[in-house]
Order: C-alpha cells, then structure tokens, then sequence
C-alpha cells in the first residue's frame, strides 16, 4: 500500500473544476493508475480526500492505494508544475506498527448516513423511502454514525477532561454534483479527533479499505498522526 498527497493550486482552472466536482476529481484519481492496476483487493483499495491546510491557500488531495500513483496529469492541471510534483510514500512501515492500546489523532471524511428503514415523512410518497440512503444532519447524528462503526473498524473514540467524546465534526456541507445525466446528493463531514485501537487487524482494514459510503467520492479515508497527548507514541 502507498499513501500520498499532492498540492492542488486554487488559481488555476483546472484546480477548480476538480475541487468542485467529486466526480470528475475521481476520475483524476483514477486515472493516475494504468488500466491493468489494481485498484481494490483484499490488502486495500483506492481512497482520496481533499484537505485544506490551514497554514497555506493550497488544497490538497491525499490518496492512498494498492499501487504507486504517477499524479503528472493532475500536476499539469491543477498544481504548480515548474516547482512542485507530489509524495508519495510506503505505507506499509505504519501499518506493521499498529498495535492493540496504541492512541493516535485522526481525520475522516465521512459520508453518514443509513438505509431508512420506515417513511416518517408527512406525505405519502407513492414510491417510498424505505430501503434508501438518507444522510445524517445533525452533529449528535453524524457523531453517532461514527461511534456506532468504531468497534467494527478496530477502534474506540477516547473522551476528553469532561468525559466527552474527543472529536470535533465539522465541514459539514450537502454537496451536489453532476454525475453523467444526474445530479448525485451528498452529505459529508469531517471528524477530526483521538481514536485508541481496539483491534489491529480490523484497523489496518479501516485504514486500507475506508469507513463508510461514497468512497469513490472522496469519502471514507481515514488518516493518523501521533497524538501528541499520548507520551509513548
């Protein structure tokens, strides 16, 4: 597995028009890959996020994937290809480090949502509901999506001083984007906080494989660094 990340340049046109179209920006990803790669197995499948750093103006796409990426496309596009390319790292070193115990900080963006089991609309609705996606809205909702699937994925929010859990969400956006001859609706978030790893086989599938709906869509990857509260990582 490799992980990497490359700087996406807001003057530019091309940045633009990938920035603001999750489908057309999976495509960019796809395409850095040629058409005999792999792109999902057993050992892990291809994820990409978009962060906004908050020290610079520049965008950036963090990808992590089964095969070693070449990003020229995109760079000539939407970067700033006289100075800087992208990185790309093995990610394997960190994923032989996970272990049970071991707290980290994350970030994930995340599409919560669930299949509606009942119409608790107030109008009938001649084809229903039941049986389709439907986002989560509040911030208590998307919180709990991301609780209740912590366990599955090898791991459990740690709380803060005030017993609460040590998670922020936000960037919390409906987005909606074409895709081909449809408008495709998407609700996201952004949960940024500290974890503890309950189970390392089941969290190094999180990190590989992603957590959630609309991975093609720049969902579901989820991202560590050292916390800096834990004195032994």
């Amino acid at each position: 597995m490799f992980i990497s990340r490359i700087p996406l340049n807001q003057a530019r046109y091309g940045a633009r028009q990938l920035i603001g179209s999750p489908y057309k920006l999976h495509a960019a990803v796809e395409c850095a890959f040629p058409p005999n790669a792999v792109r999902n197995n057993d050992e892990g499948r291809i994820l990409w996020r978009l962060d906004t750093s908050v020290n610079d103006s520049a965008v950036w796409l963090y990808v992590v994937s089964p095969e070693k990426p070449d990003f020229m496309h995109i760079v000539e596009q939407a970067g700033w290809p006289t100075y800087v390319e992208w990185e790309t790292k093995n990610y394997e070193p960190l994923l032989e480090r996970i272990a049970k115990g071991q707290q980290w900080h994350f970030k994930l963006r995340a599409n919560p949502a669930r299949k509606a089991k009942e119409d608790k609309g107030r109008r009938h609705r001649s084809d229903g509901i039941v049986g389709k996606v439907q986002g989560h809205i509040t911030v208590d909702q998307q919180l709990q999506w991301l609780i209740d699937r912590s366990t599955a994925h090898g791991f459990t929010i740690l709380n803060d001083q005030n017993d609460q859990p040590d998670v922020v969400v936000k960037e919390r956006h409906k987005e909606n984007f074409k895709r081909a001859d449809a408008t495709v609706t998407l609700v996201t978030a952004v949960f940024e906080g500290r974890l503890e790893v309950t189970d390392a086989v089941l969290f190094r599938k999180a990190l590989c494989q992603g957590i959630g709906r609309a991975k093609g869509f720049g969902c579901g990857l989820l991202t560590i660094a050292p916390d800096l509260n834990n004195k032994a990582e």
